[in-house]
């Protein structure tokens, strides 16, 4: 008895497209990441553009007006010593809490990577990022109330009769001031509170990384403690300080609250650009200058990545 052959179903749409990303690996990835990353590119470059662009053009001293005439006048404006200056105090700022963040992270996070064990290793991981979970400005006001001149830390250096130090401290020029709250001296200290766990964290995941079989083989080869910190876990470990110092010094560099509400009158980038945008309404010099920082931390990357910060994200 004879049968017709019937045909074989037709893969459903869905089907197919699965199948076709199943065997096709770049294509999925493709699918996956590209609505996200043309997000980024069209609102980021964007805006960049727009920075740009609004940089070109020039604010009508009479009128208030920006005037849409391309032009290089905000630029040269930037070379005036005022903004060199405050230019100069903010990458300063950024490279000395960079280096504080990396001289008290380091000592933790080895020892987090190394030596910490179960419960305690889980407490330090707490500890680093307890601070994280709270908001930006609770932890700047009560940095706020713990510098100022009636505050714990004025009241602590009388009752351990440090006062002299501390009077000492607020009256060095370029670092001091009325109160450690007026200070540029107190700017620091929150800046590298603020941005600590972001150092920690990138370095205890390079030290993590070195195999502790290097380290033995050091030991058995007869060097110092000193010796292998210096010849061994310093160079491995130096992708995640730079991966750190990324946030560090770019966090740094654009942050315009805490000079405002910790320190004196001195201004920094974040503070100028802020105030030509929203006070002076002089938005062409504000874009200007905001363009500074990006070139700065551009060229820090271009560093950070020669060091190979980037394998340590």
């Amino acid at each position: 008895m004879n049968t017709l052959a019937l045909p074989a179903p037709r893969a459903s749409l869905r089907r197919r497209v699965s199948d076709l990303l199943y065997t096709r690996r770049g294509l999925l990835l493709l699918a996956l990441l590209g609505p996200p990353l043309l997000w980024f590119g069209v609102i980021y470059l964007g805006s960049l553009f727009a920075l740009l662009a609004n940089a070109l053009f020039r604010l009508d001293d009479f009128t208030g007006q920006v005037v849409r005439e391309v032009g290089l006048s905000n630029f040269v404006a930037l070379l005036e010593p005022a903004n060199l200056d405050s230019a100069r105090r903010t990458i300063l700022m950024a490279v000395a809490v960079t280096l504080a963040c990396t001289v008290l992270a380091f000592p933790l996070a080895f020892y987090m990577a190394r030596h910490a064990r179960g419960t305690q290793k889980a407490a330090l991981y707490i500890a680093v990022m307890l601070p994280l979970w709270s908001s930006y400005l609770v932890r700047l006001y009560a940095w706020k109330l713990l510098l100022a001149k009636e505050g714990a830390i004025s009241w602590l250096a009388t009752q351990l009769h440090a006062q002299w130090l501390l009077d000492s401290l607020l009256a060095t020029p370029a670092i001091g001031g009325p109160s450690l709250s007026f200070s540029t001296l107190g700017t620091f200290i929150v800046f590298v509170y603020m941005w600590l766990p972001f150092m920690v964290l990138p370095i205890m995941a390079a030290i993590e990384r070195i195999p502790s079989s290097t380290l033995e083989a050091s030991a058995d080869l007869g060097a110092h403690p000193a010796t292998t910190f210096r010849a061994v876990i310093l160079p491995l470990a130096m992708p995640g300080v730079a991966a750190g110092s990324i946030f560090t010094f770019s966090l740094t560099l654009g942050d315009y609250i805490i000079p405002q509400v910790i320190g004196d009158s001195t201004l920094y980038i974040g503070q100028i650009v802020y105030r030509q945008q929203g006070v002076a309404g002089n938005l062409p010099f504000a874009a200007a200058f905001a363009l500074v920082p990006i070139v700065v931390i551009a060229v820090y990357l271009w560093l950070a990545k020669r060091q190979g910060a980037f394998d340590a994200l």
